[in-house]
């Protein structure tokens, strides 16, 4: 197995569905001759020639419109837009018609149809390329959200994710696109969606999160275990939909949880968590779930970027009020 990041995992993914599907076809701003603003489609053009890996005009809406027509004619397409602030010109097009279409047309059609796209800080990026604003498209019936935290589990989910026959939005942590590198099989394997991870197990408190913030968590939970404390860490993969079965019983073991996300607090996917254990666990729990999470702005230029994002010491603060509750 070679050892890869999770830029590299995402072009074997993508390589490997070519391959294996002709009907698969990538688009999005400078992903063929420039092989994407991350060089996670490089070398694919080459491959597959520009029918199928196409170079599109500045225009998210126009990419996804175009990839959602394409889709229900039976391509797969897989869109690459250069950074999480900038889909929100495509909001139109994937609320409104590609979420839609199945129920829209009574089961006669799918949508599959990926959309790729870095979120989060980390990077020291210009404003609206850092985004988190994964809660917006969790809310809408027919979109399915997975964020991948690892190489391999990068490459699997992103396999499972072309193979969908509904919409995905991929989010792809930059915070470690070329932080992390191990071993990913070059053989074909899937990653079920709708399926969390349980990272590790543990019996007093239960930390879930998901992408780049799954790192700070496995610190602040090794920190925690220096006091006696053992975290169970939980790995979404999936937003949506959301693996309630692996929370809800991870909690009524441990009876205490902290949720971590990097995006604003107010009606975050955090929050929707915590409604879920309330409903599900209650009578189980013996403190209140804590969040972890940004601020209710917009996250900051560089400057103030680590102040914004939860870090390892935040996370250990909560574990420790909720533990003493």
């Amino acid at each position: 197995m070679a050892k890869l990041n999770i830029v590299q995992a995402v072009n074997l993914a993508l390589l490997q569905e070519m391959e294996r599907n002709p009907d698969v076809i990538i688009l999005g701003e400078d992903v063929g001759k420039n092989g994407g603003v991350f060089r996670a489609t490089e070398g694919l053009q080459q491959k597959f020639g520009e029918e199928r890996v196409v170079d599109t005009p500045l225009s998210e809406s126009g990419i996804v419109g175009v990839a959602i027509g394409m889709a229900v004619y039976g391509l797969v397409p897989v869109v690459e837009v250069q950074f999480m602030g900038f889909i929100y010109a495509a909001m139109e097009q994937l609320i409104s018609h590609a979420a839609r279409i199945r129920i829209r047309s009574r089961g006669r059609f799918s949508c599959p149809l990926v959309v790729r796209t870095p979120y989060g800080g980390g990077i020291h990026a210009p404003e609206h390329h850092s985004e988190s604003t994964e809660a917006l498209f969790v809310h809408i019936p027919g979109l399915k959200v997975v964020v991948p935290s690892t190489p391999a589990e990068t490459k699997g989910l992103l396999t499972s994710a072309i193979r969908d026959p509904d919409p995905v939005i991929f989010l792809e942590p930059a915070r470690i696109y070329r932080a992390i590198k191990e071993e990913v099989p070059e053989e074909d394997y899937t990653i079920p969606l709708g399926k969390a991870r349980v990272v590790q197990e543990g019996e007093h408190i239960t930390l879930i999160s998901w992408g780049a913030m799954l790192r700070p968590t496995l610190q602040a939970a090794e920190m925690a275990r220096e006091k006696g404390v053992e975290s169970e860490v939980i790995d979404l993969r999936t937003l949506y939909p959301l693996d309630r079965d692996t929370l809800i019983q991870s909690v009524k073991k441990t009876k205490r949880a902290v949720v971590v996300h990097e995006a604003p607090k107010s009606a975050g996917l955090g929050a929707e968590i915590v409604a879920l254990v309330n409903e599900h666990a209650l009578m189980y729990l013996e403190a209140p779930v804590g969040r972890v999470t940004g601020f209710d702005t917009p996250i900051p230029l560089p400057r103030l970027e680590d102040f914004y994002l939860p870090n390892a010491k935040r996370i250990l603060k909560a574990i420790r009020k909720v533990m003493r509750y």
